[in-house]
């Protein structure tokens, strides 16, 4: 039986349409973000080496740090996601395991981020 569709209804609802231009915007900001927030963690991971435990404790228990690191870590955990995501979207063809793969993209994500913003604030309240 032919086909009476015409191409544009085809193709419409497939691609990258609206979508696209999220992801990157994202990526892009958290990106941007991500340069000051780890160039300060950076620096006060070298300032902290040789430092006593007590020192570090002490520093790491501020509340102006720990609010930098939990951005840093929100920041890269969204940078991080999104940036699978494409890779999964654009090379993993099959549905099933594509979806399989996004939802545990997502699930690893938010592991890792609350891990770490868990300790940060553990460090933070002396727990």
């Amino acid at each position: 039986m032919a086909n009476m569709t015409t191409p544009l209804k085809r193709v419409r609802g497939l691609g990258s349409a609206r979508s696209g231009t999220d992801h990157f915007w994202i990526q892009r900001l958290t990106a941007l973000a991500n340069v000051p927030l780890v160039l300060f963690f950076l620096v006060l991971v070298i300032s902290l080496a040789g430092e006593s435990y007590d020192v570090v404790l002490d520093r790491l228990s501020s509340p102006l740090v720990a609010i930098i690191f939990v951005l840093t870590i929100a920041s890269i955990a969204i940078h991080m996601r999104v940036g699978m995501q494409v890779v999964i979207e654009d090379y993993i063809h099959r549905d099933p395991t594509r979806v399989l793969l996004l939802i545990a993209n997502t699930f690893f994500s938010l592991f890792v981020a609350a891990a770490s913003i868990f300790a940060i604030l553990k460090i933070s309240f002396g727990g």
